[in-house]
């Protein structure tokens, strides 16, 4: 008899809610974004495109192979999946779009090289027209950056190395 109600409720979200998710897959499509989340009433919803791993790694990848010699440059998809098990890497807390400083053309946060203090702004992200401050999770010098500038960034995608 307890699970009346969780039917009851799993019966009203297919019949309710099963517009609301059509609707959100196809402002996914519309609008080209991974992953869309929606909360009401206590119900939370997150729709999600299937993005393989292998679609974000040629985005690091020229990265990679600038910083690294030519003959690492064939094992740069190889090392950009690497970076996101570095101890020094800074992953992204979010989907957006990365930017290197305030704004367009002003000096950037950091630079490699950079000596940077726990809590000091190394990027910002912009997701859903507002601007996010990514800080230093702790003090060191970076030692890569991983984004380019206006470059999209997944969640979780490592976006500096500070050591």
């Amino acid at each position: 008899m307890a699970r009346q109600p969780e039917d009851k409720a799993a019966a009203k979200f297919a019949t309710s809610d099963g517009a609301l998710i059509r609707e959100l897959a196809l402002l996914l499509d519309e609008t080209s974004l991974t992953e869309i989340e929606i909360e009401r009433a206590g119900l939370r919803v997150r729709v999600a495109r299937n993005v393989s791993i292998a679609a974000s790694l040629p985005a690091a990848a020229p990265l990679a192979a600038a910083a690294a010699p030519a003959p690492a440059a064939a094992s740069a998809p190889a090392a950009a999946a690497d970076f996101s098990k570095h101890p020094g890497a800074v992953p992204s807390p979010m989907v957006g779009t990365a930017y290197w400083s305030p704004e367009p053309g002003a000096k950037p946060f950091i630079e490699v090289g950079s000596k940077v203090s726990a809590g000091q702004t190394l990027l910002i992200i912009e997701a859903m027209k507002t601007m996010n401050q990514i800080p230093s999770p702790r003090a060191g010098t970076v030692t890569q950056i991983l984004v380019e500038d206006g470059q999209p960034v997944e969640f979780g995608e490592p976006l500096v190395i500070i050591e």
